[in-house]
């Protein structure tokens, strides 16, 4: 079994408070590594720590700005595996480009391959992200890729967050009919009802709210998703079920992208409470909206690096 100091994590310029807590929670330090730019904007990277022969992680999620990030990572990579790392994995917490995962017109990309194909390229060996948009991105690789879930830590948080909503009061709901699994499986472990909202997509971003199947009047609606990127889905849906009697309504999701009119929405929506994940950092103007509480994921990527360094079953830390 490896020594702990085999161990090197590295963080990109994404979400480097993620790194720090992931490094506090294992009881390593953050490697010493500077990722700036030239004058002209190129990317550079300088690591100041001795990588030969040790098990690299490098934490980057790449969110926005997601060429940027990538291009970072991709870097990071590339020089650890040029200065002679045994092995490099990539925790990319968030995985941009996810939503473009087949053919949805003539000539259109399948951009989450291809960036599967430039991380294969700069020689990652492993990938450990967080709730993945669509599960069959883990096939775009080779290599292993371990796809946790931020429910491990969202459903307890919620177990003692809830108090007296528990129960017979309270259903999960899905935004949408592809989300359903995603609802079914928090209702299961916090023993309540679930609803379905069915809608119709109009254009790119934007949502019409159908109707709702399933029971909500007089009940405290959770609304469960794995990002909130516009908002125009769950605002739409709280709406939805304020019309029907919901009591009230809040939303959990991992990711929070949170682009475009997304705060402000949140802001003017019935949600009373939004629950996610620190996969991304929030922006200061949704951190000083209010709604906003944050549950961090730090302790279950750091227990997967762990298992994953230390050659142990990283299955234990799936729901």
């Amino acid at each position: 079994m490896p020594m702990i100091g085999a161990i090197k994590l590295i963080s990109g310029n994404a979400n480097p408070g993620l790194a720090e807590r992931i490094a506090s929670h294992q009881g390593l330090p953050v490697c010493e590594a500077k990722v700036s730019r030239f004058s002209d904007g190129e990317i550079q990277v300088e690591i100041a720590d001795n990588v030969r022969g040790r098990d690299v992680f490098l934490i980057q999620p790449t969110c926005s700005p997601a060429n940027e990030n990538i291009m970072e990572l991709l870097i990071l990579a590339d020089a650890c595996k040029r200065a002679s790392a045994e092995r490099v994995t990539a925790v990319i917490p968030y995985y941009g480009y996810a939503r473009q995962d087949r053919k949805v017109a003539p000539r259109a990309p399948i951009t989450a391959k291809l960036v599967a194909d430039l991380l294969t390229a700069s020689g990652i060996n492993r990938v450990l992200t967080i709730d993945l948009h669509a599960g069959q991105i883990q096939g775009f690789f080779d290599q292993p890729v371990d796809n946790l879930y931020g429910s491990k830590n969202l459903i307890p948080f919620l177990e003692n967050h809830l108090g007296d909503r528990k129960g017979e009061d309270m259903v999960m709901v899905s935004p949408d009919a592809g989300g359903t699994e995603r609802a079914r499986a928090y209702a299961k472990r916090l023993g309540s009802t679930l609803a379905v909202i069915d809608k119709r997509r109009s254009k790119p971003n934007e949502s019409e709210v159908m109707h709702i199947i399933g029971d909500v009047s007089g009940k405290h609606c959770v609304l469960v998703d794995d990002m909130i990127d516009t908002a125009g889905t769950l605002t739409s849906g709280a709406k939805a079920l304020v019309e029907n009697g919901a009591k009230s309504v809040i939303a959990v999701a991992t990711h929070a992208i949170l682009s475009g009119p997304a705060v402000q929405r949140l802001g003017d929506s019935p949600i009373d409470e939004i629950i996610v994940t620190d996969t991304i950092p929030l922006a200061p103007e949704a951190k000083s909206m209010g709604k906003i509480r944050v549950v961090s994921i730090a302790d279950l990527l750091g227990k997967a690096i762990r298992s994953i360094h230390e050659a142990d079953s990283v299955s234990r830390l799936f729901l």
